[in-house]
């Protein structure tokens, strides 16, 4: 690549280009980075210079990509992401002193995000004896309640297991699943022509859906109860039934997603909060930097597919990079 190219390519401008991208503002985008404005519409004229191509239609509001734009963008945000999680290795702990670690994931990371997170560990904790299984958020809060285990990732409880502190990672928010094609416009009511497909109730899912319909006021039949996520995928991608999930869930339908139409769900958003729980005992860092490489597992794997293929998704799918810590207690998920 030439060097007049690199010279005007910056870590800041694809961070504004890939804001922008989501946002469609130039005040949004200086907000959320703390810039001013000005600085904002430079930064992009600085990148479309060195690029020798427009990326963003100024003319149309919200601003949108040009064709050149669509293209230069999948190629920033792996470049953006492997820059981070290159940064967040360099300040992995070194965990070779660390003993013992017994550790709980949510199965719905178990092909993804789960594989390579105990890769990292056990590189990293060479003389550790580790333990990791995986399972529903409801046995985890248990497992991490009767000090089972020491850290877990899974759905936040309502209340939090006793004992633990936070640390978030995701919002997860319901949306509407239905077979392809499936006109929801007459909103839920419409769809009484399916059996709607419940999960489980012990799950913390089950729960949360089964709120949600009581306060709609709805109460459909009790056919379909499940606790198998590709069950209830195939169901409703097959045109048996309807179901309440979250985008984490939907992406794990595999060869089922193609036949499922997702929807915003009617109402006020509801979601679930995924965070790693630590005893609080654990009082080092080590929680804090595990959170941090799960988030960017879960970006990669999860949150940004999730956006591309359901874009009013939003910032409402996403991770959350505060990597801060909360106390256990009543607080539960929206």
């Amino acid at each position: 690549m030439p060097e007049t190219l690199l010279k005007g390519l910056t870590l800041r401008g694809l961070e504004v280009f890939e804001t922008l991208a989501r946002t469609g503002s130039v005040a949004v985008t200086a907000d959320r980075l703390g810039m001013s404005a000005p600085a904002v519409s430079q930064q992009l004229r600085n990148l479309s210079l060195a690029l020798g191509v427009e990326l963003v239609d100024h003319s149309r509001r919200p601003m949108v990509l040009t064709p050149a734009g669509r293209l230069f963008l999948g190629r920033a945000e792996a470049a953006l992401q492997a820059l981070r999680a290159g940064q967040r290795g360099l300040s992995m702990l070194d965990l070779a002193e660390l003993s013992a670690l017994s550790m709980g994931v949510i199965d719905d990371f178990e092909n993804e995000v789960t594989p390579q997170l105990a890769i990292d560990l056990a590189e990293a904790m060479t003389h550790c004896a580790f333990h990791l299984v995986t399972g529903a958020s409801h046995a985890l809060h248990a497992q991490i309640a009767a000090r089972e285990l020491d850290i877990v990732i899974c759905a936040a409880g309502s209340p939090d297991p006793p004992g633990t502190l936070a640390h978030p990672l995701i919002e997860d928010p319901y949306i509407l699943a239905v077979p392809a094609g499936t006109s929801v416009a007459g909103g839920l009511g419409a769809l009484s022509h399916l059996t709607f497909v419940r999960r489980d109730p012990d799950q913390v899912m089950g729960q949360q859906i089964e709120r949600y319909l009581a306060g709609a006021g709805l109460s459909p039949p009790q056919r379909f109860e499940m606790d198998s996520n590709q069950s209830i995928s195939a169901l409703v991608a097959g045109g048996s039934g309807w179901t309440i999930t979250t985008p984490l869930s939907l992406l794990r339908a595999g060869r089922f997603a193609d036949r499922i139409d997702a929807h915003p769900l009617p109402g006020a958003p509801i979601s679930r909060r995924i965070v790693l729980y630590a005893t609080d005992d654990w009082t080092g860092p080590i929680p804090a930097q595990i959170a941090a490489r799960a988030r960017d597992l879960i970006e990669e794997h999860f949150a940004e597919p999730g956006r591309s293929r359901m874009p009013w998704l939003g910032d409402s799918f996403g991770v959350r990079r505060d990597g801060g810590s909360e106390s256990g207690g009543e607080s539960g998920p929206a």
